[in-house]
């Protein structure tokens, strides 16, 4: 589905929803890396690349990464990664396509996913953390129901520049927010 497409579903109330990553959404996944933005996500330049990204984020062993969709177009992912089941801990993230920043899907997404981590996938810790200068990635993870636990300072080093690192964490004993979800097929 074209891009206009996707932003037309968008406007008339369509809501994405949250999938497992499938080899179809190796396109996607190559556009949405063709930005600046997604440097410290990694680096995709080739279909290949893509496509490796795809086995490796769909291979369900220490994560679960789900692609968020939109009129059956992957438009960004939110994933729990290095999962200790030992501690009951994983690692939160996500990323969503340039075009559809700022509409709160993602916030939804990452809700939906956390609620998901703690009762079904038996987790009790999420953390995740984000540089400091990216606002919008702190108010995804307050409306995902994160708590700001502390700054690690001077951890990323872009463009010649040190930057801070904002570090947060939801327990499944925590209140949960009212954020609205997204449907969940798995």
């Amino acid at each position: 589905m074209s891009r206009t497409a996707q932003l037309e579903q968008a406007a008339a109330g369509e809501l994405p929803r949250l999938r497992q990553i499938e080899p179809r959404d190796a396109r996607a996944v190559l556009d949405a890396f063709d930005d600046d933005a997604m440097r410290r996500q990694g680096t995709i330049n080739s279909m290949e690349e893509a496509e490796n990204w795809i086995g490796f984020m769909g291979d369900r062993g220490e994560r679960l990464a789900l692609a968020i969709d939109l009129g059956g177009s992957m438009i960004g992912t939110v994933v729990v990664s290095s999962i200790d089941h030992d501690n009951e801990t994983g690692w939160f993230w996500y990323w969503m396509h340039r075009d559809h920043r700022g509409n709160g899907w993602m916030s939804r997404a990452a809700v939906t996913l956390a609620d998901h981590a703690l009762t079904l996938m038996l987790l009790h810790r999420l953390e995740l953390g984000h540089r400091a200068n990216n606002p919008a990635s702190g108010g995804v993870a307050r409306a995902a129901g994160f708590v700001l636990e502390g700054v690690e300072r001077e951890k990323f080093l872009v463009d010649g520049e040190r930057i801070d690192v904002l570090t947060y964490s939801r327990l499944a004993t925590d209140p949960w927010p009212e954020t609205p979800r997204l449907p969940l097929d798995l």
